[in-house]
C-alpha cells in the first residue's frame, strides 16, 4: 500500500522531499501536485518504473506521450536538440507555468524513447515537484492522473486520490487541492508554434 505524505507547497520540508526522492530512486511511482492536475511519475532513468506507468495507463511504453518534468531550463540540452532564440524566449516567458512544450528530442533520450523525434517538457509552477526534481538530480517522467470518466473529486482531492491509487503506486503526496484543468500544450518542434491543446496556460505568451 502507498504511503500518504503531507507536504506544504509554500515551504516544502527538506526531509519530506528527501523521502519522496528515495522512493523514486528505488524505482517507486509517486503521485504529486503540479500547477495543474495531479501527476503520476517516476525517475526518468528507471526502466522498470517506466514500464509500470505505461501498464497503468494502458499504453505501450515506446508509444507513450509522457512529458519530462525539469527543475528549470538548464536541463533542456540533456534531451532537446539545439533550439533557436525565439523558441527559447517563449520558454523563458512561460516557465515555470502551466504549459507542456513539445520540442525536438536529441540522441540522449532514455532508450525507451529513442524512436521519438520530439519530447514534451514541463517546468510546473509548483515548489513541491520542482524541489523533488532538483534533489533527484534529473527529470521525472510524468503523466496526468485525470481520466475523462473520472469523478472530478477523485483527481483533485488528495485523500480521494490516495483512496483510488493506494494499491497502484508507492507514494501519494498531499500538496493541497489540485486543479482539474490540464496544461496548455504547445508544439515548438516545427517552424511555427502550434497550440495542440488549450488548457490552463494563456496562449498570449506566443
Amino acid at each position: 500500500m502507498a504511503e500518504f505524505i503531507k507536504i506544504y507547497p509554500d515551504k516544502p520540508s527538506e526531509a519530506a522531499i528527501a523521502k519522496v526522492v528515495k522512493v523514486l530512486q528505488n524505482g517507486g511511482l509517486v503521485i504529486y501536485p503540479t500547477d495543474t492536475v495531479y501527476g503520476l511519475g517516476c525517475d526518468i532513468t528507471n526502466s522498470r518504473a517506466l514500464e509500470k506507468i505505461a501498464k497503468i495507463k494502458g499504453v505501450k511504453l515506446e508509444k507513450a506521450n509522457f512529458s519530462f518534468i525539469c527543475h528549470d531550463l538548464s536541463n533542456l540540452s540533456d534531451y532537446v536538440r539545439q533550439i533557436d532564440t525565439s523558441t527559447f524566449k517563449i520558454l523563458k516567458r512561460a516557465l515555470p507555468g502551466p504549459y507542456t512544450f513539445i520540442l525536438p528530442g536529441n540522441n540522449n533520450l532514455p532508450k525507451e524513447f529513442k524512436k521519438k523525434t520530439t519530447v514534451g517538457i514541463r517546468v510546473p509552477d509548483n515548489n513541491i515537484v520542482l524541489e523533488i526534481v532538483r534533489q533527484l538530480g534529473n527529470p521525472i517522467v510524468s503523466t496526468s492522473i485525470r481520466d475523462e470518466d473520472d469523478v472530478i473529486e477523485y483527481t483533485t482531492d488528495p485523500e480521494l486520490i490516495f483512496e483510488k491509487w493506494q494499491n497502484l503506486v508507492d507514494m501519494v503526496i498531499d500538496g493541497g487541492y489540485g486543479d482539474n484543468v490540464g496544461s496548455t500544450i504547445i508544439d515548438l518542434s516545427e517552424h511555427e508554434p502550434i497550440v495542440v491543446r488549450e488548457g490552463k496556460g494563456d496562449i498570449d505568451i506566443l
